[in-house]
């Protein structure tokens, strides 16, 4: 019986050692993230000019490796995009900041997200705004996107499986909207879901796209190219019916 309890006691010293490494390790792991996080501000976002405070430290505070694959995580504060599945990227951070900067938000906004994609731009905006509203149509996307998002205790974001270009009706209208793939031409229910005085920020264009800011005032659109970019198409039945209008000759923009 002595000899049982001292195992019993020299496994329970190893089971606290073990505990001990582990979280020793992860919190050199979270040191070493938190030191790229800054790393990648500093040099890729700060440097080209970003300077909106509220978006600075809302990309200095979200675990961008944490919505990439495993595999990945070492690469997540590079300066690319990066594959997520399903044929689908997590945005470079710099357009991700440029985009957000666009919409020049200020704390107390709604906003509507078409693409959630592995739900980063939703985190980065939830850290910024009063409620973040986002749509992916893979359902597979969404569903780890808001898994996610609930495990990081992001509460002011609602996630949907479904049509971005059909927006979403049941919360308009929207202070902002960004979208984070590429229609052929601009989806009319997002021109009208927007707030006026609002700002939507969007990639429009095919192979290669031009991002767009869309101010509406007083029920008219101000449209303003910002620069040229390249997202992943924008999918769903309504996309496709736009790609054909498209191509019989209708403005992009």
């Amino acid at each position: 019986m002595m000899r049982l309890n001292k195992i019993i006691k020299i496994w329970k010293i190893i089971f606290c050692l073990l505990i001990l490494f582990s979280l020793a390790k992860a919190e050199d792991e979270n040191k070493d993230y938190a030191q790229l996080r800054r790393d990648m501000v500093i040099n890729q976002i700060e440097t080209r000019h970003i300077t909106d405070s509220s978006v600075i430290k809302a990309m200095l505070k979200v675990p961008r490796h944490l919505f990439v694959p495993d595999s990945m995580k070492r690469l997540a504060y590079i300066d690319s995009p990066l594959p997520i599945g399903n044929d689908q990227t997590i945005s470079q951070p710099y357009i991700i900041a440029l985009m957000t900067s666009l919409l020049n938000l200020r704390g107390n906004e709604k906003v509507l997200e078409i693409g959630t994609g592995s739900g980063y731009q939703a985190a980065v905006l939830a850290e910024i705004v009063d409620s973040v509203f986002t749509i992916e149509i893979i359902d597979s996307l969404a569903a780890h996107a808001e898994k996610i998002l609930k495990q990081l205790h992001y509460t002011n974001v609602i996630v949907k499986c479904g049509d971005g270009y059909l927006g979403w009706k049941e919360h308009i209208p929207f202070d902002a909207i960004i979208v984070t793939c590429a229609p052929s031409k601009i989806p009319p229910p997002l021109l009208e879901q927007l707030a006026d005085n609002g700002k939507m920020v969007i990639p429009v264009g095919t192979l290669w796209q031009e991002l767009l800011l869309i101010t509406k005032i007083n029920g008219k659109i101000k449209k303003e190219k910002i620069a040229p970019v390249r997202f992943v198409p924008m999918t769903g039945d309504s996309a496709k019916k736009s790609i054909k209008k498209s191509r019989q000759g209708e403005p992009a923009f």
